[in-house]
């Protein structure tokens, strides 16, 4: 089982794996070239590779979108933003997906009319994958000069590997983590999903 391999041997497993969704590999090498600061592309598209592959599905199967992370606080205004979405619109024509791009500096300013909850405003790209509703999304991936892959996993990669959706009580309200835990578990019966912790 991956899930209980050295963590270099999942990092080398995580990279096969994720190189099976050619989507995903064009939206990494194009994403690249955008040359957004503190890029990476994050959450469902990169779990839920690694689901497919492991349960033997398409790996492109489900996927809805491809969430693509920058860090910009030198300009909060939706028409910075807005610039860089266009761009990737450009950058990304032809791929058959939806490419999502968001300036994680900015959240703090839409997310409780959104969500319900204040966001306090995150200090870096990494700080924002960090609040994701379930520790297994939180995963992020660019490519940095020279074709390496920087992979970031603050709660390692055994969890994505195993199929186990574990909540990350520290910003997403328990109604955000039940809500997508029920909907990739009707796509993916074989997912563990751990309980909200009582309480929260």
């Amino acid at each position: 089982m991956i899930s209980r391999l050295p963590l270099d041997e999942q990092l080398a497993a995580l990279r096969a794996t994720l190189s099976r969704n050619p989507t995903l590999l064009a939206v990494l090498g194009r994403a690249a070239g955008l040359a957004l600061p503190g890029w990476y592309l994050t959450a469902g598209c990169l779990f839920q590779t690694v689901w497919n592959v492991t349960t033997g599905r398409p790996p492109e199967q489900g996927i809805k979108d491809y969430d693509l992370f920058y860090f910009d606080a030198g300009d909060l205004s939706w028409e910075a933003e807005d610039r860089a979405v266009q761009a990737g619109r450009e950058a990304f024509a032809g791929i058959p997906a939806e490419v999502e791009i968001r300036n994680e500096a900015r959240v703090h300013l839409w997310y409780e009319g959104k969500f319900g909850t204040p966001c306090p405003p995150h200090l870096s790209t990494e700080a924002a994958i960090d609040t994701f509703a379930a520790t297994t999304c939180c995963l992020g991936v660019r490519l940095e000069p020279g074709g390496r892959w920087r992979v970031y996993a603050p709660h390692g990669l055994a969890d994505v590997f195993a199929l186990t959706l574990r909540p990350n009580p520290v910003l997403a309200p328990r109604e955000v983590y039940e809500t997508k835990a029920a909907r990739w578990r009707e796509q993916w019966p074989e997912l563990t999903v751990l309980p909200w912790p009582d309480g929260g």
